[in-house]
Parts: C-alpha cells; sequence; structure tokens
C-alpha cells in the first residue's frame, strides 16, 4: 500500500515562529534539543551527497605574502595567485600582515556576543539585511527551501558604514579594526589579481569593484543531527572577492574537480576566494566556486568572520560587464554587461545558490 506523505506541516508558520522567538540556532542547541526542526533537515537527494569526503589531502593553495613588494619575487606571486584563482576559486594567504593577536581577539569578540544572554542578543535581532549592524539566524532564512544550522552578525562598514556606536560594545572595537586591517589585504590581493590577468594593479580598486564592504560574523553551534543539514547551504559568493578566517574547528569545504575538500584551518592564515562579479569581470578567467559548511558536531562552536568585498552600490547606472582589455576575437565575451541594480535583485530574489547569476549572463558562443 503507498504512503501518502503528510499535507498537514506548514512550513513557513514554523520558520516565522523559530524567527520570532529570535533564539537563533545556538538557543536551540542550548536548549538540550536531540532532533533538530523539520525546516533545517536537507531533501533526501541532498542528503545522499551530504557526507561525500574530501579525495585531495593537501587542501586548497597556500600562498606566502611575504615578498609582495619585491621587484624579483613579486611575479612569483602573482602566477601562484592567478593559477588558484583559476583552477581553484580559493586559497589561503600567510604573512599576510594581519597580525596574531589581531585574529585571534575579533574572533574571540564575535564568541563573545553570540555567547552573551539570549535577552541581550535579541535586541539585535532583526530581519532587516540593510540596516546598519544585525543580529540573525540565516540571513535567506525567508527565502530558502531549507534553513541551515548558524547564527550571524552582520556590520556594513562601506559606503553606508554602520555608526560605531550601534556596533555591540563587545565587539565594536575588534570589528572597526577588523575592517582596517582585512581591507588593506583585499587591496593587496586584488592588485595580485589584477596583474594576474594583465591589467595595472589598481585596475579592481578603480573600477569600483571594492565599493562595498560587509562584514559578517558566524557561529556555527552543536548540532544534535549533523548528518541532516549543513552548517552553510553550498553556495558561490556573489561578490568581487571575499576574505575569511576561522577558528581552528573544521567544516568548510570546497568544491574541486567535482569532489568536496575539506579546509583545514591553518593558524594565522586568512581564506581567499573568488565571487560570481569577479568571474564575470575576468571573462571566466577566475573562477567562483560552490563552497560549503557541515554542521558541527563538536562542542566546541566553529566561529569564521568572513569580509566580502563587492560592487560600489551607489554606481546605478554604471554597466558592468567583462574587461575589455581581456577581450579579442579569439577571446569574445562570455557574459552580457549588467547593472547594479540586477545583480542586487538576483541575490535578494532566493536562497543562497551557485552560480545562478553567472548562467544569466553567459552568452550563447557556437
Amino acid at each position: 500500500m503507498a504512503v501518502i506523505a503528510s499535507t498537514d506541516y506548514d512550513r513557513m508558520k514554523e520558520v516565522k515562529e523559530f524567527d520570532d522567538s529570535k533564539i537563533g540556532v545556538k538557543g536551540l542547541s542550548d536548549s538540550g534539543v536531540t532532533a533538530i526542526p523539520k525546516f533545517f533537515i536537507q531533501p533526501p537527494e541532498t542528503l545522499s551527497i551530504l557526507k561525500s569526503s574530501s579525495f585531495n589531502t593537501g587542501g586548497i593553495p597556500v600562498i606566502d605574502l611575504s615578498n609582495l613588494n619585491s621587484p624579483k619575487l613579486r611575479p612569483n606571486i602573482v602566477s601562484q595567485i592567478r593559477e588558484a584563482a583559476k583552477t581553484w576559486g580559493f586559497f589561503q594567504v600567510i604573512n599576510h600582515g594581519v597580525p596574531n593577536y589581531i585574529i585571534n581577539k575579533t574572533l574571540m569578540s564575535i564568541r563573545s556576543f553570540h555567547e552573551q544572554p539570549q535577552e541581550i542578543k535579541a535586541e539585535h535581532y532583526v530581519r532587516d539585511e540593510f540596516k546598519g549592524f544585525v543580529y540573525a539566524s540565516n540571513n535567506d532564512l525567508l527565502r530558502s527551501k531549507v534553513a541551515s544550522w548558524h547564527d550571524y552578525v552582520n556590520a556594513w562598514m562601506w559606503p553606508d558604514a554602520v555608526e560605531a556606536g550601534k556596533i555591540p560594545a563587545v565587539c565594536r572595537e575588534e570589528v572597526v579594526e577588523w575592517d582596517r586591517y582585512v581591507t588593506e589585504v583585499g587591496e593587496k590581493v586584488a592588485e595580485l589579481l589584477s596583474e594576474g590577468l594583465g591589467l595595472a594593479a589598481g585596475k579592481l580598486k578603480e573600477e569600483g569593484l571594492l565599493g562595498s564592504r560587509l562584514i559578517a560574523g558566524v557561529y556555527y553551534p552543536y548540532c544534535p543531527q549533523p548528518n541532516l543539514t549543513f552548517g552553510l547551504n553550498p553556495h558561490t559568493d556573489p561578490g568581487v572577492l571575499t576574505i575569511l578566517v576561522e577558528n581552528q574547528v573544521m567544516g568548510l569545504q570546497v568544491k574541486h574537480e567535482g569532489e568536496w575538500v575539506d579546509v583545514k584551518p591553518l593558524p594565522g592564515s586568512l581564506i581567499v576566494n573568488i565571487g560570481d562579479a569577479l568571474q564575470i569581470m575576468s571573462n571566466g578567467e577566475y573562477r567562483s566556486v560552490e563552497h560549503r559548511v557541515l554542521a558541527n558536531s563538536m562542542k566546541e562552536p566553529r566561529i569564521s568572520i568572513v569580509e566580502f568585498f563587492s560592487l560600489y552600490k551607489k554606481d546605478e547606472i554604471r554597466r558592468y560587464g567583462p574587461f575589455p582589455e581581456l577581450l579579442t576575437a579569439k577571446k569574445p565575451a562570455l557574459y552580457r554587461n549588467f547593472l547594479y541594480k540586477e545583480f542586487h535583485d538576483n541575490f535578494f530574489s532566493k536562497g543562497l545558490d551557485s552560480k545562478s547569476f553567472v548562467e544569466k549572463l553567459m552568452i550563447p558562443h557556437e
């Protein structure tokens, strides 16, 4: 006899009740739940591949930036970054200029925010992704088909920078300082990426491709059923460049040659990845790559701090597309031009996904 699926489950009702509670997944974890709510459970076709193991024990490329200003050695660094951006879309950088004590205290400040009493955190819980400072669970909670097991804080740093006084004191100084350090790293890496394309070092910055900066502090608490959900659903980043630092709890995986590769935490390193917009602007020379975070099965929380560099959102009439300098008769444009509004609307019309914007812009070629 056929089993008829129940139609009584009201997913959106349960999602909104969770959102209205403002407790986040940390609150669920702290309550001692042994079964995660249904709206976190991945569909069967995803569960069957959730446990895909890494085939590459070496992990993503590691690039040393210590000789960045050496005329003799810089070309080799440019070559390494170009190759990593072209084949992996991800790489780790060491000797990048951010002191270890800054990394550690910033990670601790984000952890401290998330581990405050619930009633204090709840004052900042809002479903508004454009407010200066936001605390919530899943930025796409009301848009995605399946939620993932993490909470986050967002702080807009540019161009509509949040007033420092509106960032909670527990992480205020650290977030502002982190932005200053990581902006410097982002600009250095952007120069190397520009040179890797054969363009002037300042090209990405001058074109406004680093014109928007957002910091996210993500908290992945213990999950009682990590085999049923993700810490963060598989996706590509929509912007230009992303720089991430994490504590020593594993979970990040990158898709490479059809397999999921574990990104092993390397103390003191920063992780850099290419966004969809840079794949388009580089005319496919650089690749945005699908990545995900496994649900945390450890009692120790996983903490990551992510800074997104993206298009200058105030420039509403500017058309973006592949750099003209990269186009030839033999290498025509792979993608059409687009306005910022199209870029923005594509991201905020749905949950996290992989390369939907890149696919929309592809120009058919025989």
